[in-house]
């Protein structure tokens, strides 16, 4: 029987973070190494595997086919190996973590990361309240969150980190029947919704006349009045499911730029439990982002 590959983390995790970051020299930089003691590491992994993981391109690279498989399997094996860990070697990890969040981001993303926290610490309470990116941003500069996840324009540095970049995209159903000569009816959160600011300010930017139809402050409400055809919205790419399709230059709308989350921390040193929260969040979805999600 043959012996199986010796699938050492550390040379897993220098895997991953060799395609995350875009290269040798960046990856060496996040992990503290040489960047000749990376490549030795990859020369370790292939030796393992009797197979090669990347393909040389000049100065760049590619995965091979091997390599991609053997990307997917190691951002699991890496999670539940970190997962492991916490649940392990900090069991004594408890209190109360108060986190904000946007509606929308929290429905597609969060739980999954949320679950996955809670498994690993049990004694943790977790708090999460949904509200608007101002309305979060608020209650954070009182003091009422320890971690707030907020939408915002890309803007590379400035506060918090980010952990997301969300394609946007106008939605509507097929129910509604849209004229390039009339106003576009809009679905629309009430200000200061970031996607309201976005679709008028476009809108406006190109010419095209617009009312708003219909108004909710909740994800769900504004959904059922798109798929009920009262009029198109802004949405996440992803979020764009049954009962929807894009809609664009065709009607005259113009094309959206990116949004970004970005992940907030309360100034001072935070409790344990949400400095482990913190951490948790940016590992899971750098590594969502980086699988394709």
């Amino acid at each position: 029987m043959p012996t199986p590959p010796p699938f050492d983390l550390d040379l897993l995790r220098t895997l991953v973070t060799i395609v995350d970051c875009g290269g040798f020299t960046r990856a060496a930089e996040r992990l503290g190494r040489t960047q000749s003691t990376i490549s030795l590491q990859i020369k370790r992994l292939e030796d393992g595997l009797g197979k090669r993981v990347f393909e040389r391109e000049g100065r760049g690279f590619a995965l091979t086919p091997e390599g991609e498989i053997l990307l997917a399997y190691s951002r699991r094996m890496l999670m539940m190996a970190d997962e492991a860990c916490a649940r392990l070697m900090e069991p004594d990890v408890d209190g109360r973590v108060r986190l904000g969040t946007p509606e929308d981001f929290a429905s597609v993303h969060l739980p999954d990361v949320l679950w996955r926290f809670a498994r690993a610490h049990p004694r943790v309470a977790l708090e999460v309240n949904c509200d608007f990116t101002v309305n979060l941003l608020d209650g954070f500069s009182k003091g009422e969150y320890d971690l707030v996840l907020c939408k915002r324009e890309p803007q590379g540095g400035g506060g918090g980190i980010k952990v997301w970049r969300e394609p946007l995209v106008w939605a509507a159903s097929d129910r509604l029947v849209l004229d390039p000569l009339e106003p576009i009816p809009l679905v629309l959160a009430p200000y200061p919704d970031i996607y309201r600011k976005r679709a008028i300010d476009a809108l406006d930017g190109c010419g095209r006349a617009w009312r708003v139809a219909y108004t909710s402050p909740s994800v769900a409400g504004i959904q059922a009045a798109v798929r009920a055809g009262l009029g198109t919205t802004i949405l996440p790419k992803e979020m764009v499911g049954a009962g929807f399709h894009i809609v664009g230059a065709e009607f005259g709308l113009p094309d959206l730029a990116d949004t970004e989350i970005a992940l907030y921390r309360a100034p001072g040193p935070l409790p344990k439990a949400a400095e482990r929260l913190a951490e948790h969040i940016v590992r899971s979805l750098e590594s969502e982002r980086a699988g394709g999600g």
